[in-house]
């Protein structure tokens, strides 16, 4: 582990001034924490804004950039303007991420940054990840991926570095929730913000709403769930998420699992580079 640290310092080094593409999670966050120890005050985190993004994720992100003296800025992004992103393709994440990084490029170039890197890890690039194409076409760096950076290395080195939210969930934007093929809107996007806030407040963790039309599909890790049957009032959690639009909440038997919505696609679009359409 501490030679994957000394190697990410060095690329930082070599970098002189960098802009992290921040989200506040446990992988950008680390790439922030060794630029901001590196560079000091010529690394600066950025974190976008949009109706993706739980506003809870925002504060967390504020939080932990002040935390590891990292200067911070929020900007907006409006993927929700583009009908390539709101119609949810396979594909979605390409569109997000080419907003995103069409954002701050011309940030960078203004405030002086040669370097736009992100928290993409070794893993990430083993999952079907469209918008990782996006930040390459771009010229983003991903350290963790370059240097062969796991998710497991990511937490290990985050609690070396006494970082306390090592093991914090993994938590992708609200979009990733909807199956592919159905449109997302804001109101639907708040739906399900709501939904998975008011779970993670009866103490309940590493869960997904999922939304599907009208119905709520509840995941969670498996040894869980007999859990939360048991101790949930569950007349309660209905009347609730009703009252947030949904018409049938679901609990689903398998539980949580990372991409899961990504078991749909044939193997070989997996494997494919996501481009835009024409």
């Amino acid at each position: 582990m501490l030679e994957k640290l000394e190697q990410l310092q060095a690329l930082f080094a070599e970098m002189e001034r960098a802009l992290i593409a921040y989200s506040g999670g446990v992988d950008s966050t680390l790439v922030a924490k060794i630029a901001a120890d590196v560079l000091g005050d010529r690394a600066i985190a950025v974190t976008a804004v949009s109706p993706s993004l739980l506003p809870e994720e925002l504060e967390d992100a504020q939080i932990q950039a002040a935390q590891i003296g990292i200067a911070h800025k929020i900007i907006q992004t409006h993927e929700m303007d583009n009908p390539n992103y709101t119609a949810n393709p396979v594909n979605r994440c390409y569109f997000c991420k080419s907003e995103l990084h069409d954002t701050l490029k011309p940030l960078a170039k203004q405030l002086g940054y040669p370097y736009i890197v992100d928290g993409v890890n070794a893993d990430d690039l083993r999952d079907y990840r469209p918008g990782i194409q996006a930040a390459k076409e771009r010229g983003v760096r991903s350290p963790l991926a370059e240097l062969g950076v796991t998710k497991a290395e990511v937490r290990q080195l985050s609690q070396q570095l006494s970082l306390p939210w090592w093991d914090k969930p993994a938590q992708p934007c609200l979009s990733s929730r909807f199956p592919y093929g159905e449109e997302i809107t804001v109101s639907k996007l708040q739906r399900v913000g709501r939904a998975e806030i008011y779970l993670r407040k009866l103490g309940w963790q590493n869960l997904r709403v999922r939304s599907e039309g009208d119905t709520a599909r509840i995941e969670l890790m498996p040894d869980r769930i007999k859990d939360f049957v048991a101790q949930t009032d569950l007349a309660t959690l209905t009347e609730v998420f009703q009252s947030y639009g949904f018409v049938y909440i679901t609990l689903d038997l398998e539980g949580y699992r990372s991409g899961k919505l990504n078991q749909v696609l044939p193997l070989e679009q997996k494997q494919a580079i996501a481009k835009p359409a024409r």
